[in-house]
């Protein structure tokens, strides 16, 4: 296999670009203005007409992987991988073990991948989500010997429908695994010990350019109260509902906005309705993330009081969490999973309100202090703004990305020459390992 002179990371995800995912898109922006050479191939074509205008930014192609519904669409991605990877007969052969559960497009499109991946010059593949994403970089990974890496989140590690034990495989087969807070780094070292010393937790980032600071101002009144996610259960928004009810009842006027769309939002506005809050809470749909900026900078508090799902999914670390504590808006969170990281206390000043997961009592109380005049909100903005300028920069976490990367394309690259010692050529992306990021 030919190395290419620089390193060349293709991003496998399932759906690009997904309204939802904007971490990947500021994640891809960094690598970018890292100087990273990137190429990205989709599973899926994107459903979603809206687009956020950052993709307009996003300079690397995008290569959609051809989903084969028939067996017989099938073959001729076979015949071009056998015409184009080296010993891919015998490569696929011993794979196949592997791939007797897979679904047939799912291993059509890992095929397909490994012939893209061979004509383009893919040193690294790194996929997003511990599901599909993953398993089609890993099948490429094992047709060509380039190295695959993913990130897992959330929904990829906790929800009842997660394969354990083809996530342990998953974990096994990568050069190494990124996960976004300690609470996942330590379940899933926990999960797969074996591999623990290729686990790394990377933050998702912001480009703080984005997202300026500003200290928070007196409280309006009514308070002003901002929410942003998916409508699903463990986004805890019917909580949120059932708090502003109970701050309504004792006499303090609120606004509420809540923006994002999903599943229950049918559900959410019918309890607003049947608990007479039509005034109060307002359910504004999916918003742009320019337009979530702007309902940050009009709201008094966020609230984040997310909860685990009877399916067992739960938040990882929201990233519309962090951008709020980026701009100087105070912010109340729950205790799941990554939050207890950023919510909390640092240098002695507070970065945020922790509350339990679940806790109506809780989340009400916490309203009602931030609401206060004797609340101290700028304190706990600047220490807020403090932990994310230190921990949550785009280009910190592309740095770590890359040195991981590096190493990645560096070990390929010995083993290649070993093997081939006349037909690799030197590669400018490797650089030492990365050290471990949780002590």
């Amino acid at each position: 296999m030919q190395l290419s002179n620089e390193g060349r990371v293709g991003y496998v995800l399932k759906i690009y670009p997904r309204f939802s995912e904007t971490f990947i898109v500021t994640e891809i922006l960094a690598r970018e203005a890292a100087d990273e050479d990137l190429e990205i191939f989709s599973l899926r074509p994107p459903v979603d007409p809206r687009f956020h205008p950052e993709l307009a930014r996003v300079q690397a192609p995008v290569t959609y992987l051809t989903r084969p519904q028939k067996l017989s669409e099938g073959w001729p991605i076979i015949a071009a991988a056998h015409n184009v990877i080296p010993n891919f007969a015998q490569r696929f052969a011993a794979l196949l073990p592997d791939l007797a559960d897979c679904e047939a497009s799912e291993v059509h499109q890992g095929v397909e991948l490994a012939t893209r991946v061979t004509e383009r010059g893919i040193t690294h593949l790194h996929a997003h989500f511990g599901s599909i994403a993953a398993r089609t970089a890993r099948i490429a990974s094992a047709l060509t010997g380039v190295p695959f890496s993913f990130t897992a989140h959330a929904k990829d590690i906790y929800h009842e429908q997660v394969d354990q034990a083809e996530l342990i495989r998953l974990i096994q087969a990568a050069h190494h695994t990124v996960t976004v807070s300690n609470f996942n780094y330590r379940y899933l070292s926990t999960l797969a010990p074996a591999a623990s010393g290729r686990l790394h937790r990377v933050y998702n980032g912001l480009e703080l350019t984005r997202f300026p600071f500003r200290e928070p101002a007196p409280v309006h009144t009514p308070f002003r109260i901002a929410a942003v996610g998916r409508l699903v259960e463990k986004k805890g928004f019917s909580l949120l509902i059932d708090a502003v009810a109970a701050l309504v009842r004792s006499g303090v006027q609120v606004d509420v906005r809540i923006a994002g769309g999903g599943e229950l939002a049918d559900s959410l506005a019918d309890r607003v309705r049947l608990l007479g809050l039509s005034d109060q809470i307002h359910l504004l749909g999916p918003r742009t993330q320019s337009e979530v900026i702007e309902l940050l900078r009009w709201a008094d508090v966020f609230a984040a009081p997310c909860i685990i799902g009877a399916d067992g999914n739960a938040d990882g670390l929201p990233t519309v969490l962090l951008e709020a504590m980026a701009m100087g808006v105070v912010c109340i969170g729950s205790d799941v999973t990554g939050i207890p990281e950023v919510l909390g206390g640092m240098d002695g000043a507070a970065t945020g309100l922790l509350v339990r997961a679940g806790n109506v009592e809780d989340l009400i109380l916490a309203l009602r202090t931030t609401a206060s005049d004797s609340f101290d909100r700028i304190a706990t903005a600047l220490a807020a703004r403090s932990l994310i300028e230190r921990c949550f920069d785009s280009r910190s976490q592309s740095a770590q990305l890359q040195r991981l990367c590096g190493t990645a394309a560096a070990e390929a690259e010995t083993h290649v020459r070993v093997e081939h010692p006349s037909s690799v050529s030197s590669s400018s992306c490797s650089s030492p390992e990365l050290e471990a990021v949780v002590r």
